[in-house]
């Protein structure tokens, strides 16, 4: 049976030690995100409306605004929910690699040499973030948040911390620890959290 990094389980379903060019791949996804994104092209649908049939009797500038707020509206909600329906994490023998969305922006790479250790978060909830995205915290470091539930903490040093929701967070946390550990005696300590 193969995992998600490509290393074969064995016995009792531990995974063999993975080469650096092995990669883990993992994804999460929200799909009530997709109700605000049709409230975005609602929105989006009304300001091209608005603008089609101007047969307000209350002004032009009336008019305006409401075609420029209706359409701004659904740009930015129909945009802003498509970009954080779902991440992609890709951890390989240089980086961690966090893709947002369906054209991969934002996107956040963060080399090896930069990670001191990574954990698992078991519970990961968008009201502790201040809601879904891209987002930052100055006690608690940058995330990217799609849905509440498990995913893996990233430690960068010196404080730095960087949070992802992720399905199967455990696979990443010993996908970047293995790659940690074979980068040798300074990267085996990282991987254990001794820093």
């Amino acid at each position: 049976m193969e995992d998600s990094t490509g290393g074969s389980r064995g016995a009792g379903g531990a995974t063999s030690p993975v080469s650096a060019a092995e990669v883990w791949t993992g994804r999460a996804s929200n799909r009530a995100q997709w109700l605000l994104a049709v409230a975005g092209a609602g929105c989006l649908a009304l300001g091209v409306e608005l603008a089609v049939d101007s047969s307000w009797a209350s002004g032009l500038t009336a008019l305006v605004m409401s075609v420029v707020g209706c359409l701004a509206a659904g740009v930015l909600v129909l945009f802003g929910t498509l970009a954080f329906t779902h991440v992609r994490v890709r951890v390989d023998g240089d980086c961690v690699e966090v893709r947002c969305g369906h054209i991969g922006v934002p996107r956040r790479r963060i080399p090896l040499d930069q990670v001191d250790s990574a954990r698992l978060a078991p519970w990961i909830s968008p009201r502790n973030w201040g809601g879904w995205g891209y987002r930052w915290r100055p006690e608690m470091g940058t995330a990217v948040i799609v849905r509440r539930g498990p995913g893996i903490v990233v430690d960068l040093g010196s404080g730095r911390l960087f949070t992802v929701t992720v399905d199967d967070p455990e696979g990443a946390v010993r996908a970047i620890r293995d790659r940690l550990r074979t980068a040798g005696p300074r990267g085996a300590r990282r991987a254990l959290g001794d820093v």
